[in-house]
């Protein structure tokens, strides 16, 4: 097993959040509640970058920052609407999950 971080991001309606993500990429790869109409915690995934998505309270808070590198930006900005912006270390955007949860989005400048 490889050693791996995976942040975990607080969301109101999981199955939503899963669909928002989907645009960036991501699957969902797995589902866990305790029993039904209890809170979901969802695994999602973009090739080997993870995340998880919690309706749990108390297991992450809105406005959290998660930085994402890509291959092409240029496609997710395309898929957001949203302008791509140069920085001295990467091209990058900047979205909010349904939750408010942050993510800059970016691709290395060589």
């Amino acid at each position: 097993m490889d050693e791996e971080v995976i942040p975990i991001l607080h969301v109101k309606d999981a199955a939503a959040a899963v669909a928002w993500y989907d645009r960036l990429g991501f699957t969902q790869q797995w589902e866990h509640r305790f029993e039904p109409g209890l809170p979901t915690f969802v695994e999602i995934a973009r090739g080997r970058v993870k995340l998880f998505l919690s309706e749990h309270k108390g297991d992450a808070r809105p406005d959290t920052l998660v930085y994402l590198r890509v291959r092409d930006i240029d496609a997710v900005a395309d898929e957001f609407g949203i302008q791509v912006k140069d920085a001295p270390w990467a091209r990058e955007i900047e979205l909010r999950d349904p939750d408010g949860n942050r993510l800059r989005v970016g691709t290395p400048t060589e």
